[in-house]
């Protein structure tokens, strides 16, 4: 029994909603990926800072207790 016409243009159409789907959903994984790899750098970055900070501080701290009239 050969397809008739209606059936071949919903075949194509359900074919193309699932392709579009499917690239959706890689699309929106590798975005989600990306913001995901993005807030754990800059998580780490600002970890750095912090730790740059306490690092100047305590050097401050430091030279005040070895040098205590400069400053």
């Amino acid at each position: 029994m050969a397809l008739s016409r209606r059936e071949i243009a919903k075949d194509v159409f359900q074919q193309s909603a699932e392709a579009a789907i499917g690239t959706a959903g890689h699309v929106a994984a590798i975005l989600f990926e990306s913001a995901r790899k993005i807030t754990t750098e800059l998580g780490a970055f600002g970890t750095e800072i912090f730790e740059i900070t306490e690092a100047s501080k305590r050097a401050g701290q430091d030279a005040e207790d070895t040098n205590p009239g400069v400053g």
